[in-house]
């Protein structure tokens, strides 16, 4: 199968707005099980309200968003967890061709267009692109490789972001 390189772009509108305790990068927790007990809002825009209705039964939920201090990419990066350069894709790192980044934060309740969550690990003012709901059935898989990170295992609670990711870097 040919590649398509001259496809139109694609255009995503934020949903809402993140607040966090995080005015700056670094930092911050790197992961959401390395923000255990922090807490935040989604703002929701109130064209989205409705969208809401019945998210109220999940503990948790994958919150996607833009990273919005985000600037360029490399395709080598070393990530906050090792000290070897990797490709970029095999990581987590924020700036990329396409700056998406994911969190599962837990659910606490709904206030109207408000969602308090926690275990958060997002710049504050970043901006919303998609909420779904958590489910493991879909999203926990039983058997996995966990690749370069293997090594890595419980550092992620006690790691923070530094400039390396800067916009400005």
């Amino acid at each position: 199968m040919e590649k398509k390189r001259d496809m139109d772009p694609l255009l995503c509108r934020p949903i809402g707005i993140i607040h966090t305790p995080f005015k700056e990068l670094e930092n911050m927790p790197i992961q959401p099980s390395g923000a255990a007990g922090i807490r935040g809002t989604v703002d929701l825009f109130p064209e989205f309200a409705e969208g809401l209705k019945d998210l109220g039964g999940f503990s948790h939920v994958i919150l996607l968003y833009h990273f919005h201090e985000s600037r360029g990419y490399k395709l080598i990066v070393t990530p906050f967890l090792d000290s070897e350069p990797r490709g970029l894709f095999a990581t987590r790192a924020p700036k990329r061709p396409n700056p998406i980044g994911l969190s599962t934060v837990r659910l606490v309740q709904i206030r109207g267009c408000s969602l308090d969550i926690e275990n958060v690990d997002i710049l504050d003012g970043t901006p919303l692109l998609d909420i779904k709901p958590y489910v493991p059935e879909f999203d926990q898989q039983q058997t996995c490789r966990i690749g370069w990170l293997e090594q890595a295992r419980g550092k992620v609670r006690n790691k923070r972001s530094d400039e390396r990711f800067r916009k400005d870097q």
